[in-house]
């Protein structure tokens, strides 16, 4: 499958409760589609994945694939630290009909990169969806190496990366050596850093999977558009448009800043499940500059 474009890292909406706002979701899900999006993520770590139930899990999944109805992608957020668990959650996701799986790299356990080879190897043959691994040390612990990237491009059903490591020199290494393989067809490059998306994609990335996004999608869409389009002018000056609110949206833990936007905005977001808790004064009132000054509040 080939992945590109802006795909929103969405955040899970809950109730005053903190149960799951079914009705909130496909709102969010709505709004997000009447503004261009490509694709939508649910349940991954935007979503508060980690401090979901299996069954919730599955059923915010059920809803996003229920409500998207075909018109953009439905990527289901099915990574775990245990190999048993992420296949559980992406057979799942298949079953249900999602497009495509976004798979974190196992946290905490730091397999080693032969380990992750056959995690996600054993995952892709055992299941008929598309794969996006997703690499984020700095969430994780675990650090998807180059050559690791691609040996996991010549799996079938291993489609994409989402990379945020933080480094474009990184990008860069990988895309080249999928060149080298011929595999740069095949295997998508997408953004996981938001601030970092116009110089990803501008070695050689098809996209984003951006959780600022949830707040400025317009934009976002516009930017990516631009990028695909060869418009560099007009991607750049949407960049920094952008990049104080981005900057304001990871001030603090994400999605912390994500969902209290959403609710400075009026959209669906509800509470932060704990351990995450309220934003500082002090950052909120930067947040809220940002909002200001992008004229989304």
């Amino acid at each position: 499958m080939n992945f590109e474009g802006t795909y929103v890292a969405m955040v899970t909406p809950f109730t005053k409760e903190g149960t799951f706002d079914e009705e909130g979701f496909r709102s969010n899900i709505n709004y997000l589609i009447d503004l261009g999006v490509n694709g939508l993520v649910g349940a991954g770590t935007t979503g508060e994945s980690a401090t979901m139930g299996h069954d919730e899990h599955q059923k915010v999944i059920e809803v996003l694939v229920d409500e998207v109805d075909g018109r953009v992608d439905a990527i289901a957020g099915t990574g775990s630290n245990s190999t048993s668990e992420a296949l559980s959650l992406t057979k799942h996701a298949c079953d249900v009909g999602a497009d495509g799986a976004l798979l974190i790299t196992p946290y905490y356990n730091k397999p080693q990169q032969h380990a992750l080879i056959k995690h996600y190897g054993d995952i892709a043959n055992s299941c008929d969806i598309p794969i996006i691994v997703y690499n984020v040390p700095s969430r994780t612990g675990c650090n998807i190496e180059v050559d690791t990237a691609v040996e996991l491009a010549k799996i079938d059903g291993i489609d994409a990366i989402k990379e945020a490591s933080g480094s474009v020199d990184k990008v860069s290494d990988i895309y080249r050596a999928l060149c080298h393989e011929g595999l740069e067809d095949k295997f998508n490059i997408l953004s996981g850093e938001d601030s970092l998306t116009l110089p990803i994609m501008a070695v050689g990335g098809t996209g984003v999977i951006s959780a600022s996004a949830n707040i400025d999608a317009k934009r976002m869409v516009l930017m990516v558009d631009s990028i695909l389009n060869d418009d560099y002018t007009r991607a750049l000056e949407l960049h920094y448009e952008m990049l104080e609110l981005i900057r304001a949206l990871f001030i603090e833990s994400n999605p912390v800043p994500v969902k209290t936007a959403m609710g400075l905005m009026g959209l669906p977001s509800g509470p932060l499940r704990q351990p995450l808790c309220d934003m500082k004064e002090e950052n909120l009132e930067i947040l809220k500059k940002a909002l200001k000054d992008s004229n989304l509040i």
